[in-house]
């Protein structure tokens, strides 16, 4: 769907973080914005006891003033021209679901991980997060709603195209 991710009513959101977990720009600094400093100081606590969230890994914190109880935070690659960078934004994905799954969360949304300020060419990244998105939902029953909310129509343009070509080739 076209959106806000800080205005979800699914029980988690995403967050598209840096691997510094202290907030930035686009969508980690929306959602560090909307959710207030308690999502910050999680985050702080997180860093002391682990560091950097290296990319391609998630962490989780409540959510704060959000509508979602919980922001999973994960960390997806800057695009160098497709250097591994495939893989590490499918661990992305992969991580924030099966973190989620653990903590027992049912509905959970992202948005479109790395397309912005890392650069990420959108057509191959929602090609990716769909495939993972499928794939993990086709062998775990939670959690049950997985939501993209992309920003923009072309955004959400693309993801529907990746969607509708994974589902020819399923």
């Amino acid at each position: 769907m076209r959106g806000d991710i800080t205005r979800q009513d699914t029980e988690a959101i995403v967050n598209a973080a840096n691997s510094s977990l202290l907030g930035g720009g686009g969508v980690d600094g929306a959602i560090h914005r909307a959710g207030g400093p308690q999502i910050l100081e999680e985050c702080k606590k997180i860093r002391a006891l682990q560091g950097e969230c290296p990319t391609g890994e998630a962490v989780i914190t409540i959510g704060g003033n959000l509508p979602a109880r919980y922001v999973i935070h994960t960390v997806g690659p800057v695009w160098y021209g497709g250097h591994n960078e495939a893989a590490l934004l499918r661990s992305a994905y992969c991580n924030s679901l099966q973190l989620a799954r653990e903590k027992g969360i049912k509905s959970i949304a992202f948005p479109s991980i790395s397309t912005g300020a890392y650069g990420y060419p959108i057509e191959q990244a929602a090609s990716i997060a769909v495939a993972a998105v499928r794939e993990f939902a086709d062998n775990h029953d939670l959690p049950g709603l997985i939501r993209f909310v992309l920003f923009s129509d072309r955004d959400l343009s693309v993801y529907r195209d990746a969607w509708n070509e994974a589902g020819e080739l399923s």
